[in-house]
């Protein structure tokens, strides 16, 4: 390991070979389930600490007796239980019988790097492979960077004359001096063989092996379950299935990503200054804009103060007028009522008065005394005081204002908003709609985030993750300060699914981003038109709005007329209502919602001379042979030598019926005439299947092709095709069987007419608009 001499950088290297538990440099490491390393014993303390028993460590040996290699087979095995010996808990009385035994315990080992119990096992730290390469790693930096200079004495002098070791042995595990290996691996004898090394502190087994099976070497390596087996444990039923390479495979092809990921890294090392640079400025910023922060708190806190004396002397000085008030007025009355007594004030003028003999001197004197004790009587009588000592009315209600100083904190940034799935819609254009959380902070506008999916700038479309994530760099397009709480996108690219997202902003700052919502946009552009009422609608039966966009029938006195026929025939009411406009190029689209409850409702398209000649048939159909389609929606029937006039889907009671015959014909050119949405699992007929009627049906209609392709409006998927004769001017037409009602889809654009158009940050390339002119 070649390490420059440089503080920050032998720093960050040694950090690397730290214990997270004791965080000095690893000694005897072992990988826990979750890949970080930790001393053997620290993870021992540890388990120890939270209350598992102490686990079995490998010793340590001191001599070349106790190695695995030099003891005798008998001492490797413990020997089994004699019949004569008492028999341990662990045995049963009966063969093939075990005593009840409690679940295994599960050990959990707080694992500090990543903030989380990561479990071990019943075994513990049994089943924990020792880090063999981070001790190698460990050692040579030891060596680089002089850490290891401490000498390493020999095992086996006798002191005092212990000399310093010159040799190790990876067999024994223990140093030796010269002298003392020659004696330990005697010429001719089987630990002559051992493999002798530089003297360490730190014996490590030459190979890993596995923990479940004494000395088999780990040769497999379970991409499944990411860990190293052996060939006992590559049989084991728990590995059936798992894609299982041996190590050597498993060893070149990680060897070569790190190579491939370190190699990146290295080659873009201006990137990480750049970035370091950044960081350091934002640590910068960091401390300038907090104690601007505190400064900000400090003064907050002192308007609030001086807010509070304010009204503080304000309330202080209305009490103070209340109290002065209130005493002169109890005053005024402690004076009247001292004048009241025997020989003070009124009572002794009365007196005197009372001694005046002048009659018309008295009465002219005595008026004004007699109104004065009258008005003493009824006060003594009906005593009050006159003001109210209790200010029971000066008393502050703070409970309000202590709640909100209690909950004062910094102001927040807004939640991620919550899309609303049931508005959003694609049609000429975007809509997209949604609301924050009840307990989210208040936004001051919103920015609204959009892309096409899978494009990239020259218009083609990357793989893999680099490519992925480059798109969506690239393709992010943004309208910024969107007030209210809905936002529509045009200039949008036909037959594409696009990615929205949005997020609050106010004085904290930009929320979080809301869940992406995926709209697909339809596969034509937008046809506007309304329901024409000029072909002589019948007023008793179909009723069109007054916008001309909404139509509904309700049966008339046609079914009451024809109730004599109900026993001998079938007797249905059909109605015909065709669109304003006539296509004679192009492919167009729309849309419209027909109601659940509706008995029969047919929506498609037809040549607009067929549907007047259709119109002018009388419509009281009195026997079930009469059928303008021959039973058939698509006319299916003459499809072999012409295209039909009339294309259309019946939609009724909930459901939607799709003519599976037609399938066979038009529908995949053939392939299997399976439905594309219930892929045959639905409820079906000899002649077709129904399906649950979705909110909105769309139509497309490609009259250079002549044909008519139906859609689930709401996720645009395919529902089913037919073909059309364009020979002529077509219509969008909607037949009414019984009850039932229909709206057609409301432009986008119309809807939001009125909106204030919002700020484009980026431009977006010119391409086809959805709504046809």
């Amino acid at each position: 390991i070649q390490l420059k001499q440089n503080g920050s950088y032998t720093s960050c290297f040694q950090h690397e070979l730290h214990c997270p538990v004791c965080k000095d440099i690893v000694k005897q490491p072992v990988v826990l389930p979750c890949q970080h390393s930790v001393c053997l014993m620290c993870a021992s303390e540890v388990l120890v600490a939270n209350g598992y028993p102490p686990p079995e460590l490998p010793p340590e040996p001191n001599s070349p007796a106790s190695t695995p290699n030099t003891r005798s087979p008998r001492q490797a095995r413990p020997h089994p239980p004699s019949p004569s010996m008492p028999r341990s808990p662990g045995y049963g009385t009966y063969p093939g019988r075990r005593r009840k035994e409690g679940p295994p315990l599960v050990m959990m080992f707080p694992c500090i790097p990543c903030g989380r119990d990561v479990e071990l096992g019943d075994k513990g730290l049994t089943d924990c492979l020792r880090n063999l390469t981070l001790e190698r790693i460990v050692e040579r930096y030891r060596h680089t960077v002089s850490l290891g200079s401490v000498a390493v004495m020999c095992q086996f002098c006798k002191p005092p004359q212990t000399l310093e070791a010159t040799k190790g042995c990876a067999d024994c595990r223990a140093n030796f001096c010269n002298e003392c290996f020659k004696l330990y691996h005697p010429w001719g004898t089987p630990r002559a063989q051992h493999e002798h090394i530089q003297p360490t502190l730190n014996f490590r087994p030459k190979v890993l092996t596995c923990p479940e099976h004494d000395q088999e070497k780990l040769q497999f390596y379970c991409r499944s379950c990411q860990r190293l087996l052996c060939p006992l444990c590559k049989l084991r039923r728990c590995h059936t299935g798992h894609k299982i390479l041996p190590v050597a495979q498993a060893y070149q092809a990680l060897k070569e990503k790190i190579t491939k990921e370190m190699n990146y890294i290295l080659s873009n090392q201006d990137t990480v200054l750049a970035q370091i640079t950044q960081l350091e400025s934002g640590i910068t910023q960091t401390e300038v804009n907090s104690v601007s922060a505190r400064e900000q708190l400090a003064q907050s806190i002192r308007d609030l103060t001086a807010a509070l004396a304010e009204r503080h002397a304000s309330l202080t000085q209305a009490l103070e007028a209340a109290r002065q008030k209130r005493g002169e007025a109890l005053a005024a009355q402690v004076a009247e009522r001292r004048g009241l007594m025997e020989h003070a004030g009124l009572m002794a003028f009365t007196q005197e008065l009372l001694k005046e003999t002048d009659q018309p001197c008295f009465v002219q004197a005595a008026r004004q005394t007699h109104n004065r004790l009258s008005k003493a009587i009824e006060n003594l009588q009906h005593f009050t005081l006159a003001a109210d000592p209790s200010f029971r009315h000066f008393q502050l209600d703070v409970s309000k204002e202590l709640k909100l100083l209690t909950e004062l904190n910094f102001i927040q940034a807004p939640q991620a908003p919550v899309i609303d799935t049931q508005r959003t819609l694609a049609y000429d254009q975007l809509f997209l709609c949604w609301r924050l959380p009840q307990e989210s902070a208040p936004a001051w506008h919103f920015s609204v985030e959009y892309r096409r999916r899978g494009v990239v700038p020259g218009g083609a479309s990357r793989g893999g993750i680099r490519g992925g994530l480059s798109a969506a760099r690239w393709g992010w397009q943004r309208l910024d300060e969107v007030s209210g709480s809905s936002a529509v996108i045009d200039r949008l690219e036909m037959d594409s699914v696009y990615v929205l997202r949005v997020r609050g902003c106010n004085k904290a700052g930009y929320g979080e981003y809301s869940e992406e919502v995926y709209l697909h946009t339809p596969p034509a552009p937008v046809l506007n038109f309304y329901l024409d009422s000029r072909w002589g609608l019948h007023a008793d039966r179909l009723v069109v709005s007054k916008e001309q966009r909404c139509a509904r029938s309700v049966p008339g006195l046609s079914l009451l007329q024809a109730a004599d026929h109900a026993l001998t025939s079938c007797h249905l009411t059909s109605d015909l209502l065709v669109g304003d406009v006539a296509i004679t190029q192009g492919r167009h689209y729309w849309a419209c919602s027909v109601e659940p409850g509706s008995y029969l409702v047919k929506v498609g398209v037809g040549l607009e001379s067929k549907l007047q000649e259709w119109f002018h048939l009388p419509q009281d159909m009195a026997s079930p042979r009469y059928d303008p389609d021959s039973g058939h929606d698509s006319g299916a029937e003459d499809a072999l030598d012409s295209a039909p006039p009339f294309c259309f889907l019946t939609m009724g009671m909930g459901k939607i019926y799709l003519p599976q015959h037609n399938y066979h014909h038009h529908g995949s050119h053939g392939n299997s005439a399976r439905d594309p949405i219930t892929n045959g699992n639905g409820p079906s007929s000899p002649s077709g299947l129904t399906y649950p009627l979705p909110p909105r049906l769309g139509v497309c209609l490609d009259f250079e092709k002549g044909r008519v392709t139906f859609y689930d409006a709401h996720s645009l998927r395919p529902l089913w095709e037919g073909h059309v004769d364009c020979s002529g001017p077509v219509c969008p037409a909607f037949c009414f069987i019984g009850g039932g009602a229909l709206q057609l889809q409301e432009l986008v654009a119309n809807r939001n007419a009125d909106q204030t158009p919002v700020r484009r940050v980026t431009i977006q390339p010119r391409v086809s608009n959805l709504n046809s002119n």
